[in-house]
């Protein structure tokens, strides 16, 4: 079993523009890159876990969405920091097309893609770290077992507030500012 760095998408790899779903949409948030790079670097494999609500809500298709991460993941492994698998959830319980609404195990702050990335790609929860910019994100990994879970700023903008985030266990401005901290280069070992 491998140790995995789980990542939110929108405000966390790019900035949370609303809906992104076309790679003219798409911009990184600085540094993103070079941080996924020393996660794998430093051993954990990288999933991303987004919830994809747009889709449900009919502004984008699940085709849009895979064309842009097809796209994503290549910059990734360009990069030297390939993932190994992105899971989204298309669900909302209230706001979607008939077919997407439903209140799933899945749409974070349920930890349904952490424990089905885990399964899937026979990852230990235990030793995994979940890197979010919204409370449910890390909700979702404390239910899901990761012992590390770093709420981010969004978009790298600002220090996020813990006391919003009970479930957070540390904050970073961005991943690049939290894998350059001490905490992680102990925990990386």
């Amino acid at each position: 079993m491998r140790r995995a760095a789980f990542l939110d998408r929108d405000g966390v790899i790019n900035v949370d523009h609303g809906y992104v779903h076309k790679v003219d949409e798409f911009e990184w948030v600085p540094g993103v890159l070079e941080a996924a790079r020393a996660l794998k670097d430093a051993g954990y494999a990288l999933v991303v876990v987004t919830n994809q609500s747009g889709i449900g809500r009919g502004y984008y298709s699940e085709a849009d969405f895979e064309q842009l991460t097809d796209w994503m993941k290549a910059a990734f492994a360009r990069a030297g920091a390939p993932l190994e698998g992105v899971y989204f959830c298309p669900h909302h319980p209230e706001k979607a097309l008939a077919q997407y609404r439903l209140d799933c195990g899945c749409r974070k702050p349920q930890p349904g893609l952490l424990l089905r990335a885990a399964q899937e790609l026979d990852l230990d929860l235990g030793a995994s770290i979940m890197f979010g910019d919204k409370p449910g994100d890390c909700t979702a990994g404390r239910a899901a077992g990761c012992p590390e879970r770093v709420l981010l700023g969004t978009d790298g903008k600002a220090l996020p507030d813990i006391a919003s985030a009970p479930d957070a266990t540390r904050s970073a401005r961005s991943l690049a500012e939290a894998v350059a901290s001490p905490w992680f280069k102990e925990i990386a070992q």
